[in-house]
């Protein structure tokens, strides 16, 4: 079986932009492409899993989603860099009802798993919200990390915080975590 670090996409591999459906506003987080490549050069599968409730909200589509996942590919290739696989959930609870697949659920990551031969109780999940981590002790993994890039430092203050690892940045959870 594989390892895999999950990463949650905006504000963790993309700078976090409210809604993000445009493929023009798509930026990397800084170190982004060389954290990628840490984890591959390890023997880790790189899988981002998403919470995209705007699709359920009806402010944008699922085509609209792909672009900006297209636009992630295309800026990690220019580094030499790539996802190995996108997972994403459109739902919102208020919209279609509950779902196994909408963060903190673990349906992305055991989906993820089944797919692609993953060993959940060795990967690892990075995110910058309560949501994304829980998702990862949610499902087995190994570590569920913290990340202070995008909403991530406004979380650590949130009650329950305090249990996970507090990471300044990707690079960093590689480095501290393998």
């Amino acid at each position: 079986m594989k390892k895999a670090f999950f990463l949650d996409r905006d504000g963790v591999v993309v700078e976090q932009v409210h809604y993000l459906c445009d493929p023009e506003q798509t930026v990397l987080e800084k170190g982004v492409a060389q954290a990628i490549s840490k984890m591959h050069a390890l023997g880790y599968l790189v899988v981002v899993v998403t919470n995209q409730s705007g699709v359920a909200r009806g402010k944008f589509t699922m085509k609209e989603v792909e672009a900006v996942h297209q636009k992630i590919s295309e800026l990690l290739a220019r580094e030499g860099e790539k996802i190995d696989a996108f997972y994403i959930c459109p739902h919102h609870p208020d919209f279609d009802g509950a779902c196994d697949c909408r963060k903190p659920a673990p349906g992305l990551l055991l989906k993820a798993a089944k797919d692609l031969d993953i060993d959940i109780a060795s990967s690892i999940m990075v995110g910058d919200k309560l949501s994304d981590v829980r998702c990862g002790e949610n499902a087995g993994c190994l570590h569920s990390l913290l990340i202070s890039t995008g909403y991530g430092s406004g979380e650590r203050e949130k009650p329950g915080a305090e249990k996970y690892p507090f990471i300044n940045d990707l690079e960093e959870a590689v480095d501290k975590f393998i």
